[in-house]
């Protein structure tokens, strides 16, 4: 399959990460549906920055796509590292599961190295080392994190706002 799987995540109510796999087929016409969902004068899309008809728009286009998801929450987790290397570990297991040829996180300076660690022995640990590629990207620099950030929001928010992605949704898992 060798599919992309984009994550970001939210801290509202404890770490909850959400991982968009998009096949190697559609990765350009995904790009090309987000793209053209940033304003005039917009690097990216916040999602939390949105405002909710803007919010309402950007879950449309994403219904559209046909990426899946996989929403991990470590929210039982009391140690904000300990939630984050959970997810890191099920998210490296699940790219495995896959057969994912490539992990797109969104960059955060302050678990980089942490992150790079963990992943590297997870890779390792899962014998997929020559088989998945990991990058940490800004959001301007891969538009398609645009699709987990807004799923995670989402999700982390409920009522409205979660069962309008919940059939982008294909699995959730509390780690």
């Amino acid at each position: 399959m060798n599919a992309h799987v984009f994550v970001d995540e939210t801290k509202e109510r404890g770490l909850l990460v959400a991982a968009a796999v998009v096949l190697p087929a559609d990765l350009a016409a995904a790009r090309r549906t987000m793209r053209d969902l940033i304003l005039p004068g917009q690097r990216r899309i916040h999602f939390h920055k949105e405002r909710d008809d803007r919010r309402r728009q950007i879950i449309a286009a994403v219904a559209t796509l046909s990426a899946q998801a996989v929403i991990f929450d470590a929210s039982r987790h009391r140690d904000p590292r300990a939630a984050r290397e959970a997810c890191l570990i099920e998210l490296v297991e699940h790219a495995a599961k896959i057969d994912a040829g490539r992990l797109v996180l969104e960059r955060d300076d302050s678990t980089l190295q942490a992150d790079q660690r963990l992943l590297f022995e997870q890779v390792r640990k899962s014998g997929i080392s020559g088989n998945l590629r990991y990058d940490h990207l800004r959001a301007h620099e891969e538009c398609l994190l645009a699709i987990p950030d807004a799923l995670a929001w989402c999700w982390a928010k409920g009522g409205r706002w979660k069962t309008s992605v919940q059939r982008i949704i294909s699995e959730s898992r509390q780690v």
